[in-house]
């Protein structure tokens, strides 16, 4: 990348290397559409949070010819959702029934994700992956969006693109420097992910613990438990004062892994803060901007689907605007479309989630007594047939989006 002061155009430049910002760049680069994505960072090797690929992302990845490829790579199947209430242990969600080519959530770390998917649009002449780029500033001519400013390693640069895409997360500076209006739904939770060693006895797949005053998620990643420690908003800072000592019994009460593995925890390093923020924008776009994925609508961690509502938004943005890019000629009513199709489903996850967090989370993390487990998990645990809806709404989710665009890049 030149200094800046020099144009360096292209039809797309997408702000983020996330999962919704590589599969726009990727998907877009494949209908050849000249596109360039901006990663502040140096790799994909930092901590990430959502490690679940469900089945809506694997058939994605079929429609693209790579599932084969990608299912080489290390994972772990989960193929039924169980959660544990007290001492009672009821089956939630059983995806073995989906009409989908993968029956199962994928477990994988989302930098090897998006390693993969990189290597995959780096076979494209008219994709770029600037990393160690950092947007932080919108260009504009009038009121329009016509590129942004950026930071390098060589310097400040700066790019201008037909279309601005901030798939830039939950923070997104892109969206800041637009001005565009966030509803804000608040979260009465915050969680503290680390990960302890995992040894063959240990019990498989992903379990979901709720007891007095705790809600405890582990996922068995193969030789590690990757884990969730769920805390009343704003809490961390008074756990962290009692001490690491005190934490480990608390994570000792209700893994489901022997003492000793809590005992790996030697340092408030090893365990990260994850703030949890559920917000929407009113409008995702401008002229020449469109926002997806996190920075359109941050999602509540609750069952992972994140990652999977990006992938949508941008499996979504690629059908819509990938002619218009490749020919120059990208409007407001384009990007509109964009922000109608995948709107409501942004909606409806969230309504469910903000439900899950008000009626379920919240009471228990308040409790100081083993929950009763509700009439309609009782329900879920009597009737196998019903397992079959939490498996849909979480494996497959709303307005799943389908590949529509030609491969026509140059290879």
């Amino acid at each position: 990348m030149r200094q800046e002061g020099d144009a360096q155009p292209v039809r797309c430049c997408v702000v983020g290397g996330g999962p919704a910002g590589m599969m726009l760049g990727f998907l877009l680069a494949r209908a050849g559409v000249e596109v360039a994505v901006l990663e502040k960072h140096a790799d994909f090797l930092r901590d990430f949070r959502g490690d679940t690929i469900h089945p809506s992302t694997l058939t994605i990845l079929q429609e693209l010819g790579l599932l084969e490829q990608f299912l080489t790579l290390p994972h772990q199947e989960a193929r039924e959702l169980r959660v544990q209430i007290g001492q009672q242990i009821l089956p939630l969600a059983d995806f073995s029934h989906l009409s989908a080519p993968c029956r199962f959530i994928a477990l994988m770390p989302q930098w090897d994700f998006l390693n993969f998917i990189a290597q995959q649009a780096a076979r494209r002449a008219v994709f770029h992956l600037h990393m160690r780029t950092e947007a932080t500033d919108l260009l504009r001519e009038g009121d329009r969006v016509t590129g942004v400013r950026a930071t390098t390693p060589d310097g400040p640069v700066e790019m201008r693109a037909e279309l601005v895409v901030a798939a830039d997360g939950r923070s997104s500076v892109m969206r800041r420097q637009a001005g565009l209006e966030v509803e804000t739904f608040g979260a009465p939770m915050d969680v503290l992910w680390f990960r302890v060693s995992r040894d063959a006895s240990d019990p498989a797949g992903v379990m979901g613990r709720f007891d007095a005053g705790v809600i405890f998620v582990a996922l068995d990643r193969g030789q590690y438990w990757q884990c969730g420690y769920v805390i009343p908003k704003g809490s961390a800072d008074e756990i962290r004062r009692r001490g690491l000592e005190a934490f480990r019994d608390a994570i000792a009460r209700v893994a489901p892994f022997p003492r000793q593995r809590a005992d790996e925890l030697r340092d408030w390093d090893q365990v990260k803060l994850l703030t949890v923020q559920v917000d929407r924008l009113r409008r995702w776009y401008l002229p020449g901007l469109l926002c997806i994925g996190d920075a359109a609508h941050a999602m509540s961690p609750i069952g992972g689907v994140g990652i999977n509502l990006a992938i949508q938004d941008a499996v979504a943005a690629a059908n819509a605007l990938a002619v218009p890019l490749r020919d120059g000629r990208v409007g407001e009513d384009d990007l509109r479309r964009v922000q109608e199709r995948r709107e409501f489903a942004a909606r409806a996850t969230q309504w469910v989630q903000l439900q899950l967090q008000n009626r379920v989370i919240s009471p228990v993390l308040g409790s100081t007594g083993v929950p009763e487990p509700p009439l309609a998990l009782k329900l879920l645990a009597r009737f196998e047939l019903l397992r079959r809806i939490p498996a849909h709404v979480l494996g497959v989710g709303v307005r799943p989006e389908h590949v529509t665009t030609a491969d026509v890049g140059p290879r």
